[in-house]
């Protein structure tokens, strides 16, 4: 049995599912219910849309040594 981290409902995942084997071996992966991922993955394309989205990514100083 798995919780959702967002909505606290629980499912049941079958053992030998790859979703299982992360979040067993892995800690750090969360579980999401299809409801939430579904939802976040549409409010997540709406602020595509708007064009104010913007990834940051880490600077990185090129060092002469290397």
């Amino acid at each position: 049995q798995v919780k959702c981290t967002i909505c606290d409902r629980i499912d049941t995942l079958p053992d030998d599912s790859l979703h299982a084997k992360r979040l067993r071996n892995r800690r750090i992966y969360m579980y999401l219910c299809k409801s939430c991922y579904e939802r976040i993955g549409t409010n997540t394309q709406k602020r595509h849309a708007t064009g104010k989205f913007r990834l940051y990514q880490e600077k990185k100083d090129n060092d002469e040594l290397f």
